[in-house]
């Protein structure tokens, strides 16, 4: 297949056959990879209400967007740490 000249758009995407696909460069799935291979299971967010007190809030809001994912990140970095210690 040709045309990789120029980005894919999604439309274009969408065109291509899948006949047309080059898996020349990904390796097959053998029974060894499946033997290895181990179940992740994703670590969803849950919504929760908190009580936090302001300047700590304010301190994670100052950078901007994304202070509740700052706040997360602490928390799971204390909650490794609390488990290597045990």
């Amino acid at each position: 297949m040709s045309g990789y000249d120029r980005p894919l758009t999604p439309g274009r995407i969408g065109a291509v056959k899948d006949e047309d696909i080059d898996f020349s460069d990904i390796p097959e799935l053998d029974e060894s990879f499946w033997q290895r291979a181990k179940l992740v299971e994703p670590d969803l967010t849950e919504q929760v209400t908190m009580r936090v007190r302001r300047s700590v809030l304010a301190y994670f809001k100052a950078p901007g967007k994304g202070y509740q994912t700052r706040i997360n990140r602490v928390l799971e970095s204390y909650v490794r740490a609390q488990r290597e210690r045990r």
